[in-house]
């Protein structure tokens, strides 16, 4: 039987997560530059910036938090990687979470931190701009292979648009910037010319979705988002005149609200931001001092029981190994004391202190002891009757001790 694939957890609702490089020097000082103006500005409240390595590999992150709608606080971490081997790009990953669910009208979380003229808005796979339009190739297994790695290694949202005719210069206008704030950075767009219409949908079979002519489609991903359906996202006309395109919109935002699985890498980030927060509040630092100072003070109560526990089995132990070694002959049991009557055990027990009690253990078997006093008694009580020798003794005794 084959075994079903393992679902994988899928983004809260109050987080929004993005991902790209960013092309040439500078990355850091663009970002600090950025965070502090908007705080002098007041747009943020706070922000903070530290090493943050992990794998042995050097990274750089930035925290900053900032209210929106009514003191909804928004906490988000920007971190950004090493250059890498081929070329000077340094990925960077952002991530934010709100104390509400995430509203699409919010501020891009990625304005925040980046300026706008900086590169920083590369996609994952090389070649594509988020806050820009972008030409299919015209080679048919370039435009495929293109398409292919957009639903493997990105994040973003991937929408296909064919030209129904070639658009003026107003037509020519991305459409990112035309979505809501939170999605403008976290939308790819792929133009198809006028001439591509049948080459652009042989290239999307693979992904079990096609482009109308002079419509767009939403990209499904890898692994496709849970409520997926080609025809919910598939728009039959976009007109590229610079008007707004509601139907795309409301296919991009509908889109977006689906529950998006988690890759590896989000959800690092995810459990960074909640697990490995730095920029504190002073309520918040006192809180969570008091919150370690109640955790320290359990901990100390339970290594006290813990040890108090295990002197005492140690006790408990040293006693048993005590009492396995002693003699293979047991001791004799103490009988119960009778308070009024004559006690043989009462007579010997001082004995056997003085003397020691081994000599006056006997055998289980062995009553030679119990017989001889009673033999002796025995005796003595038939004297007494017959007036025997005890009582003549006596007597002569006296008669002698009489005369003079």
């Amino acid at each position: 039987m084959a075994k079903s694939p393992t679902a994988r957890a899928t983004a809260p609702d109050a987080v929004w997560l993005s991902r790209g490089r960013h092309l040439g020097s500078g990355a850091e000082e663009s970002v600090r530059q950025r965070l502090t103006g908007l705080k002098d500005d007041g747009e943020i409240d706070d922000h903070l910036e530290y090493d943050a390595p992990r794998d042995d590999v050097e990274r750089h992150a930035f925290e900053a938090r900032w209210r929106v709608a009514d003191e909804v606080v928004v906490r988000a971490r920007l971190t950004i990687g090493p250059p890498g081997d081929t070329d000077d790009a340094r990925e960077w990953v952002l991530v934010a979470e709100a104390d509400q669910p995430w509203d699409l009208d919010w501020p891009s979380p990625a304005a925040m931190f980046w300026p706008e003229d900086a590169s920083w808005d590369h996609d994952m796979v090389p070649g594509l701009r988020l806050r820009e339009s972008n030409a299919l190739p015209a080679e048919d297994k370039d435009l495929k292979r293109l398409l292919k790695d957009c639903g493997r290694n990105t994040w973003s949202i991937h929408i296909v648009v064919h030209e129904a005719m070639t658009p003026d210069q107003r037509g020519r206008r991305p459409l990112a910037p035309l979505m809501p704030a939170s999605l403008r950075h976290r939308i790819v767009e792929h133009r198809a010319a006028p001439d591509q219409y049948r080459i652009v949908n042989w290239a999307l079979y693979d992904l079990g979705v096609r482009v109308p002519r002079g419509g767009a489609v939403v990209l499904p991903g890898a692994p496709p988002r849970p409520g997926y359906e080609d025809q919910d996202f598939t728009v039959r006309s976009v007109f590229l005149d610079g008007s707004e395109p509601k139907e795309l919109i409301d296919a991009v935002v509908r889109y977006a609200a689906l529950p998006r699985p988690l890759a590896p890498w989000s959800e690092q980030a995810v459990a960074e931001l909640r697990d490995d927060w730095h920029l504190y509040t002073v309520d918040e630092a006192r809180a969570l001092v008091a919150q370690y100072s109640e955790a320290l003070e359990a901990m100390t109560k339970s290594r006290d029981l813990y040890r108090e526990a295990a002197e005492r089995a140690h006790e408990a132990l040293a006693a048993f190994r005590e009492g396995s070694a002693a003699p293979a002959v047991p001791a004799a049991r103490e009988e119960p004391r009778k308070r009024g009557g004559f006690s043989l055990r009462a007579l010997t027990k001082p004995l056997e202190r003085v003397g020691g009690g081994a000599k006056l253990l006997r055998p289980t078997g062995s009553d030679a002891p119990a017989h001889d006093t009673d033999a002796s008694d025995a005796s003595d009580a038939s004297d007494a009757e017959n007036g025997g020798p005890s009582n003549s003794g006596s007597e002569s005794g006296s008669s002698e001790r009489g005369t003079p």
